[in-house]
């Protein structure tokens, strides 16, 4: 059974900095990738970043560019996402998300971390 468990959202002021970790298992596969969607009330779902856990393909959403870092642990089954210079638009639920690679990557959804960032 494929997990995946959020921690690290919280309130921050404008400006300030928070890291998400994603602790996933259960993989039926070798080759998959872990990502980050994040869900706003009133706007659209984004998905925000991803990474091959094998391969390291990034992906970025372009509002997220040079300020957000993705990184993956595998000797702890952990991504991480680096959140700087946080903005009061990036408040949001951040979901871990996981599936075969980034461009199919929501197969499976964590319970969701709110991340509040206050101007």
């Amino acid at each position: 059974e494929v997990q995946l468990v959020e921690s690290g959202g919280g309130l921050v002021q404008a400006g300030g900095s928070l890291r998400l970790s994603c602790a996933h298992s259960g993989f039926p596969v070798d080759d998959y990738a872990i990502g980050w969607f994040r869900q706003a009330p009133g706007k659209e779902r984004e998905r925000v970043s991803c990474i091959g856990v094998r391969d390291g393909r990034l992906y970025y959403a372009d509002s997220v560019k040079g300020r957000f870092t993705i990184s993956s642990d595998n000797a702890k089954n952990t991504v991480y996402l680096q959140m700087n210079s946080l903005k009061p638009e990036d408040t949001a639920v951040y979901h871990c998300v996981g599936g075969g690679s980034c461009d199919y990557v929501d197969d499976y959804w964590g319970q969701g971390t709110q991340v509040t960032v206050s101007s």
